[in-house]
């Protein structure tokens, strides 16, 4: 059966490795958009890192930011729906990281912006020059999508294990860095929950949607969907539970699957 939605990640799946969309990408988005196949951009980046990419990967329907915190309006340029996380949470369950991983610090992502704590590294952020540095506790104010914990000279995998297993059902932990930061959005929020309240609202089935994701973020959304690819380039973990493989991000996988699937 021929999909009715795309689901697709960004970075490691859609994009190249320089974060571009390869010319052939863009024209199979154009000509799924021509015969009005839905294609949603399920991402872990914010919103804010999402500008410069609209024109290339499609300025309508809807994307799913923040490893699914956020739902956005591409249209109307403008955030639709919001899945935050209570301040409280955030500041318990930063004290209780802090205190059996120490060495862990802080950055918070809101809907208006972006905060950090003196000892977080930048290690990239690609539309913000100055954000506010703080203690976490003076940071949190607004709307709050995502907390980021990192850690420096310990293994990415076991810190996302060591996070996972002390918050519990308190909040969402996803991994998709190749150092130790992982993120921590609301309970049960998902790039896959997110993705089915959407596909409910536009009466679309699970087994009708197409799925593809490079890092253990999108595993959830892979194993929602009817029809999931892993890149060839992707995380052991996100190979082992996808029913499919597609060709690298720099080889145009994601291009290459939906001219076979929809015939282009």
């Amino acid at each position: 059966m021929t999909p009715r939605l795309v689901a697709t990640d960004l970075d490691g799946t859609l994009l190249h490795s320089d974060g571009t969309v390869a010319p052939r990408t863009r024209a199979v988005l154009a000509e799924l958009e021509e015969r009005g196949v839905p294609v949603v951009y399920v991402t872990g980046r914010p919103v804010r890192w999402m500008e410069t990419l609209w024109e290339t990967v499609g300025d309508h329907g809807l994307a799913i930011c923040s490893n699914g915190a956020v739902v956005y309006d591409v249209a109307a340029h403008r955030i639709r729906d919001v899945r935050a996380i209570p301040h409280e949470t955030v500041l318990e369950v930063a004290r209780e990281l802090r205190r059996e991983l120490p060495g862990t610090s802080y950055a918070l992502e809101k809907t208006d912006g972006f905060g950090l704590e003196p000892t977080y590294r930048r290690r990239q952020d690609r539309t913000v020059l100055e954000v506010p540095v703080a203690p976490l506790e003076d940071l949190l104010d607004g709307t709050v999508v995502k907390l980021l914990a990192q850690a420096e000279d310990v293994d990415p995998e076991k810190y996302w294990r060591q996070v996972e297993a002390l918050v519990g059902d308190r909040l969402t932990v996803t991994w998709s860095s190749t150092w130790a930061l992982v993120e921590l959005s609301a309970f049960d929020v998902t790039k896959a929950s997110t993705l089915a309240l959407v596909c409910e609202e536009l009466g679309v089935a699970a087994e009708d949607v197409v799925a593809f994701g490079d890092m253990p973020n999108d595993l959830a959304l892979l194993k929602w969907a009817g029809t999931s690819y892993a890149m060839a380039n992707a995380h052991p973990l996100v190979l082992e539970i996808a029913d499919h493989v597609a060709p690298t991000n720099d080889d145009d996988g994601v291009a290459s699957v939906l001219t076979d699937l929809f015939e282009l």
